[in-house]
């Protein structure tokens, strides 16, 4: 919304900077942390009022978890006012990518909303129905891949490009509308997965997103890219004040968020910070990066795959309890060395994403 100042720079010189969207960016993170440390305290009660006995906590989990007992969720309602207000007001609102995204993230948002809603109410995991909500994810991330397919370039729109080769691409025509919503649906579920412990998933987003606002502007601008030999992709630039955004509202959200935690993310929050990464990566290119940079989420959905594939033709497990994180929990890690070790995992992958963006 903002952006539209800097066409008062000709009376006013100083409103040009609106039109940079490194500015913008910052303006993002600034706005959305200052939301969510505001009005938390406000959301958090409301929500315990409304709440009651809380998230219910896994009775076969790690038994330190019963502690947390109570404890509110539903915290990405904090993080996603923020993200919204934020995007509304620094993200040039006639820019069709900002939109598609934003869609992604609120409908996303919507079904974990509903999802830690049918938890609280009956007090029980099973939430909404397995098949019903992979049905609703996928068909709003088709929608959203179709999307970015009529404003994307013609010859970009439905190919699939590699890391580390400059010209390779491989055109999946309509298929990559399935391959893309996959890939939403999937960035989703799998940082869903990852939030069971106090701080674990919102980090690892941030850092995600931070790299991902990286790799946005320079696909987004003509000389970076060409520079670099990525594909330029006109206009996602923008996406990086929604990447701000995510961390500003992170930091504000794990203000609270740390142990011992005030209020849990949440299906909400999770749900839709994936979706948002996921949409993103489609969005510029970059799905197969998407899986380096948040490997980590890769390695928690894929170890309760294992555990669930074992299991069921073995009757063995490969891991202590699945997702990995409970793993490491059970062999004696404590809950602040997972979390802070995960945390070092996910810097780690980002910066191998972002070499992708050199070697070449």
């Amino acid at each position: 919304m903002l952006q539209w100042l800097s066409q008062l720079s000709d009376v006013f010189p100083g409103l040009n900077v609106f039109r940079y969207i490194t500015f913008r960016t910052g303006g993002a993170i600034v706005t959305a942390l200052l939301f969510v440390f505001l009005f938390g305290p406000s959301i958090i009660s409301a929500l315990r009022v409304r709440q009651g006995k809380g998230q219910p906590i896994r009775s076969d989990g790690p038994q330190s978890h019963l502690l947390k007992k109570g404890t509110p969720t539903m915290g990405g309602l904090m993080i996603l006012s923020g993200l919204f207000v934020a995007a509304l007001l620094w993200a040039n609102l006639s820019n069709p990518y900002v939109w598609v995204v934003l869609g992604v993230t609120l409908g996303f948002g919507m079904i974990g909303f509903y999802d830690d809603y049918l938890k609280v109410t009956k007090q029980t995991h099973a939430g909404f129905s397995g098949k019903a909500r992979l049905a609703a994810e996928f068909l709003i991330g088709g929608l959203a891949v179709v999307a970015f397919m009529h404003v994307g370039r013609a010859d970009l729109s439905s190919s699939l490009a590699f890391p580390f080769f400059k010209d390779l691409m491989l055109d999946l025509g309509w298929f990559f509308v399935l391959f893309g919503a996959f890939v939403i649906v999937a960035a989703g579920n799998a940082v869903n997965l990852t939030d069971g412990l106090d701080g674990l998933a919102i980090v690892p987003v941030m850092i995600a997103a931070g790299s991902f606002g990286v790799v946005t502007y320079l696909s987004g601008n003509v000389v970076f890219s060409d520079y670099l030999q990525i594909h330029y992709v006109a206009g996602a630039g923008e996406l990086a004040v929604l990447c701000g955004a995510i961390i500003g509202a992170g930091l504000g959200f794990l203000w609270f968020n740390a142990p011992p935690a005030q209020i849990f993310m949440g299906d909400t929050g999770s749900l839709a910070l994936g979706g948002l990464l996921g949409a993103t990566a489609v969005a510029i290119k970059h799905e197969i990066v998407l899986a380096v940079i948040g490997g980590l989420f890769v390695l928690e959905a894929v170890s309760v795959i294992v555990q669930v594939i074992s299991f069921r033709l073995t009757g063995k497990r490969v891991f202590k309890m699945a997702p990995i994180h409970h793993h490491f929990e059970q062999l004696g890690w404590t809950e602040s060395q997972v979390v802070i070790r995960f945390w070092i995992v996910s810097v780690v992958l980002a910066l191998l994403g972002l070499a992708t963006l050199k070697l070449r």
